[in-house]
């Protein structure tokens, strides 16, 4: 396919230690001898999840997103906790977000939502057959559950109203790939 073109590392330094990641400048070579500074965040894994209904509707959230100063329409998602399995974590959040439990849960794909800088491996998943279900979210999340229908799915990807990359790339797979089609 193509030829691999690596840096090596010449030294690692970590100058930032938190919760769910860690800031890494790494001092490499390029593969044409010079020297460059790589900043890396170390962040924890994660599952998003694309909950849809018997009816084909699915389930979003709304949530207020500091870091980027506007409120968001995201799949729910969540960080896997410690040696937890992806699809129980996808479980949990599920219940946690929108209080739901999938009997069937299906893993779609695994993508890095910023390779460029962030090691977040976040795997994708489907549940279906869901069924109310709470666990008690976390309590720095003010979360509003918000249904879309099928149809309208198209028109969210193609407007500019998701600006969430999990949510696109699952709901983009959901419209090609989905039951129902």
């Amino acid at each position: 396919m193509f030829e691999s073109v690596r840096e090596q590392t010449l030294a690692q330094r970590t100058v930032y230690t938190g919760r769910i990641l860690n800031l890494r400048v790494d001092d490499v070579t390029l593969p044409s001898g010079k020297r460059a500074i790589r900043e890396v965040v170390e962040h924890s894994p994660a599952v998003g999840i694309l909950p849809v209904l018997d009816d084909g509707t699915v389930l979003l959230i709304r949530q207020h997103r500091y870091a980027v100063g506007e409120d968001m329409l995201e799949i729910p998602a969540g960080i896997v906790e410690g040696d937890e399995p992806f699809d129980e974590a996808a479980r949990r959040e599920l219940q946690e977000e929108v209080g739901y439990y999938p009997e069937h849960l299906r893993e779609i794909g695994r993508i890095y939502n910023s390779p460029g800088f962030s090691t977040e491996l976040m795997a994708l998943f489907v549940a279906t057959g869901l069924r109310p279900s709470k666990l008690q979210e976390d309590d720095d999340e003010y979360i509003s559950v918000v249904p879309v229908a099928r149809g309208e799915i198209p028109a969210l990807l193609a407007g500019g109203t998701l600006r969430d990359a999990k949510t696109f790339a699952a709901l983009s797979w959901w419209i090609a790939f989905g039951e129902g089609r």
